[in-house]
Formats: C-alpha cells, structure tokens, sequence
C-alpha cells in the first residue's frame, strides 16, 4: 500500500473540534487491516535495526500506534498521558498551547538511563505536545533517538519545536 493509499484512508472532518479546524480521522484507517498494517510499517520500519529498547506512545492515538510499533521493533512501551491517569510515581512536564498550558506525565521509572527510546504518536502539528514527551524521556535520563508520527501538517511547523530531533513522518499535509 503506498503513502498515497494511506491518505486516501483517512477521513477529512470539517470544522472538528471547532469551526475551521479540518480534522483528520483516522479511525477509518484503523478499521481497515491493510491499511492499518501499513501505518504500522511505516512508523516501524524506518527505524528497524536501529537498537531501539523503548517505544514512547503519546496519550490518546499513540497508544494505537505505539504499542503496535513496539511489538514490531521487539521493545518495550510506555505511555504518555495527562495528569492523574498513571497510577505510580510520575514526572511531568508543562508545555504551551495557544490559549494557555497542557501537562503531560509519565511513570518516573518509565524509561532506564541511556535506554534508546523511540516516541510515537499520531500527529505533528505545532510540535508542543511532542516536545513535551521528548523532555520527559530526558528528564529521567533516556536517549530520545527519534520521534515517529503518522502525519505532519507541515503548514504548522511543528518541527521546529523539535530542533535537534531525528523526526520521522509517514504522511504529511
């Protein structure tokens, strides 16, 4: 299945979550096996052979994907989630949005000293939430080898909040 058959997998919703906004769902993708098989390809792949201990997934959708890319990669996951959801000790890192601040936490034993780690979510869009989880990863002393998302709006310029990381797209808008 090629990039332009994954594209054509995802449904485009006008005006969600608000008027302007055009939001790409994926849950279309996710319900055909082929083309879910292949987003998976596409985010494991390029990253295959590459020593990668840990797979990093950002609450909610790089769940989905993460734990699929781990099993690929035959590492290990960890989840990204916002505040009060994990059950032990956390970390936590705070990070701007346009109208005022997000959180996002993980286990503070999530991730080993120099474990190569390798983050994954659906979206790039301005880099905020990304760049979150990659201060967590080294905040508790991981090796951030990569960030892996299904799609980048590259109009956002998520990747320059992401300066001096290896970023990875399978699908840009």
């Amino acid at each position: 299945m090629t990039m332009i058959d994954l594209k054509a997998q995802i449904r485009h919703v006008p005006d969600f979550p608000k008027a302007g906004i055009l939001f790409y769902d994926i849950t279309t993708l996710l319900q055909n096996p082929a083309g879910f098989r292949a987003a998976i390809d596409s985010l494991a792949l390029p990253f295959k052979d590459r020593g990668i201990d840990l797979v990093v997934g950002v609450e909610s959708r790089g769940f989905i994907f993460g734990a699929a890319v781990a099993d690929r990669l035959g590492a290990g996951f960890a989840p990204v989630r916002k505040p009060g959801k994990l059950p032990s000790a956390c970390v936590r890192e705070s990070y701007a949005l346009e109208y005022g601040t997000d959180t996002l936490e993980m286990h503070a034993d999530a991730v080993k000293r120099g474990q190569r780690v390798l983050i994954v979510d659906d979206l790039l869009a301005t880099g905020g939430t990304a760049r979150a989880a990659s201060d967590l990863v080294k905040q508790i002393g991981g090796d951030v080898h990569a960030l892996a998302f299904l799609i980048e709006l590259v109009g956002l310029n998520g990747r320059a909040k992401l300066a001096g990381e290896q970023v990875h797209a399978s699908l840009k808008y």
